[in-house]
């Protein structure tokens, strides 16, 4: 079932309902969640993290990578999640937080199977926010003011040029090849040489330590091609290299193959 959001409004969800179960199957074709800075030393542990650019806005976003492929979701399988930690953006579900006018506000998904005529209130018989909802609010604020300090690490790492691009290889079992291109992390050289004010200002930020677990992320890739031993096509090798060393080894392979044969 598509997912559909609309905003809450207490006047048409007056008398709605939620069931309070745990029910991620709806992300299992979702192979990129948002992550924010605030769960970035947990995530880290479970799976990779890294930036994308947004091609319509040129933004760049922190995601938590849960496949290799658009639509494979390999955290969700037999039915539940395969995973110590879950991003924030999949445990808010059915709820979300988005542009309301001038102001963000509370949209549901209506096409949720969690949402009835059962289970916990989101609103009193007077009409105002239930503890369920209140408490699901304060959740969706907390991560909408995560999301702007995540804004705000972005700009430093880009002000400070600590950016590079990557090239993740992937070998599956059946002999297949591909390359996935377009993701970005902290060049480490880059960090170790700042300047100690430049340091210390972004440690003060709480920034430094977030780099790192961006960098020590990249390590759960391993813990993808271990998933992937559930699926149809399972991953026998993975490599990261940076794009610049990937451009490098095909001008030299293309120039190789232009050279006259002996």
């Amino acid at each position: 079932m598509a997912i559909n959001y609309i905003p809450l409004d207490k006047a048409k969800h007056g008398a709605l309902k939620i069931i309070p179960k745990t029910d991620f199957s709806f992300a299992k074709e979702t192979h990129l969640a948002a992550a924010t800075i605030r769960e970035y030393a947990q995530l880290s542990n479970t799976m990779p993290i890294v930036l994308i650019q947004d091609p319509t806005t040129n933004n760049i976003h922190s995601v938590a990578m849960l496949g290799l492929e658009q639509g494979k979701n390999l955290f969700w399988s037999e039915d539940r999640w395969q995973g110590a930690n879950i991003p924030l953006n999949i445990q808010r579900y059915p709820f979300d937080i988005r542009p309301d006018g001038d102001k963000l506000g509370v949209f549901i998904d209506e096409s949720s199977e969690l949402f009835g005529d059962e289970g916990e209130p989101l609103f009193t018989e007077s009409g105002e926010p239930s503890e369920l909802l209140k408490n699901r609010q304060q959740f969706l604020a907390d991560l909408a003011n995560s999301e702007v300090q995540n804004q705000r690490f972005i700009k430093q790492l880009q002000d400070n040029d600590l950016l590079e691009e990557l090239q993740i290889r992937i070998r599956y079992v059946s002999g297949q090849t591909r390359n996935v291109t377009g993701i970005l992390s902290v060049n480490e050289k880059k960090l170790l040489e700042m300047e100690d004010d430049k340091v210390l200002a972004m440690h003060k930020a709480g920034f430094l330590g977030a780099c790192y677990s961006l960098m020590l992320s990249l390590g759960q890739l391993n813990r993808l091609v271990e998933l992937s031993n559930k699926t149809e096509n399972p991953i026998q090798a993975i490599q990261v290299v940076t794009a610049a060393q990937a451009a490098r080894e095909q001008e030299l392979a293309q120039s190789q193959a232009a050279a006259p044969q002996a």
